[in-house]
């Protein structure tokens, strides 16, 4: 039976994409299942989505677009709808990424987030349960399309070894993740990967994870996050505390090039198909 629950298109982005999509489906002389049938997918999730119960993806976004022959319009709604699913906490950072020209990250256990496949995210998003795991997936994955503009930021990530030897998900997907940072290396010269070896010891990072923006016409920003939320600061001290912080990390961090054949050696040894013990990083 089709759904028809009222949407107040004014509440949020999500109900908004619902309230238009069924407006244009309408104004198109089409069925709900007349619809999902021209796109490849059930009628039922059209439903879903007119009254705002199902996060849309791009991928849909884009064929409906097609389809109802509304020249773009859903594919340029579904980044608010996606930025909307975020934790509010994290939206402003969001944006602020969305808008910086260099980002510098160090990571002691997680791969970047504009770094991560899917799968990757998956697990990382799934320890929480959230019932919503679909669309902050979805979401992750539409921060990671700043990498694809013709002008993208510059983005140098540090990380420490144990993000590498930390198994999120299967074996698999940690193999196919860190083939995805070599495969960014060769593929995208504005991604700059190093690695911070388990022989550094101390470190400038041991107080955590951080991010630092940089914009053409704005003030730097450092983030960090803590057990509940994130924090952003222009702060001047801030900034050159994090930016110290980052110099050394960059110093101690093994080179580029040394990072990459880290990487290869861990995804062979650590989750290939033949299991052997992991050695450490080559001279």
């Amino acid at each position: 039976m089709v759904n028809i629950r009222d949407l107040d298109p004014s509440a949020s982005p999500l109900d908004y994409y619902g309230s238009e999509l069924r407006r244009k489906r309408e104004g198109a002389g089409m069925t709900q299942e007349q619809l999902g049938k021209c796109i490849f997918c059930a009628a039922s999730l059209i439903g879903q989505i007119e009254t705002g119960r199902k996060i849309p993806t791009r991928e849909l976004s884009d064929r409906l677009d097609a389809a109802l022959l509304t020249e773009g319009f859903f594919g340029r709604l579904v980044g608010l709808v996606l930025r909307s699913v975020l934790p509010s906490w994290f939206q402003q950072y969001a944006e602020m990424e969305a808008r910086a020209t260099f980002i510098s990250s160090f990571h002691a256990q997680l791969v970047d987030g504009l770094l991560q496949t899917e799968k990757y995210a998956r697990a990382v998003l799934d320890v929480r349960s959230d019932s919503n795991i679909d669309g902050l997936v979805e979401a992750r994955m539409e921060r990671q399309r700043i990498l694809e503009r013709d002008t993208p930021p510059l983005i140098w990530v540090v990380m420490t070894e144990a993000v590498l030897h930390q198994q999120i998900g299967h074996r698999t997907v940690m193999k196919d993740q860190l083939q995805h940072l070599l495969d960014l290396r060769r593929q995208k010269e504005w991604v700059k990967l190093q690695v911070l070896p388990f022989e550094a010891g101390a470190h400038a990072g041991l107080m955590g994870s951080f991010n630092l923006l940089r914009f053409e016409d704005d003030p730097d920003i450092v983030y960090t996050e803590d057990f509940v939320q994130g924090h952003m600061t222009a702060n001047p001290q801030a900034i050159r505390e994090g930016s110290l912080r980052y110099d050394h990390l960059q110093a101690t961090a093994l080179s580029v090039e040394d990072s990459a054949a880290l990487i290869a050696r861990v995804m062979e040894e650590r989750y290939g198909d033949q299991l052997r013990p992991v050695g450490r990083p080559l001279a």
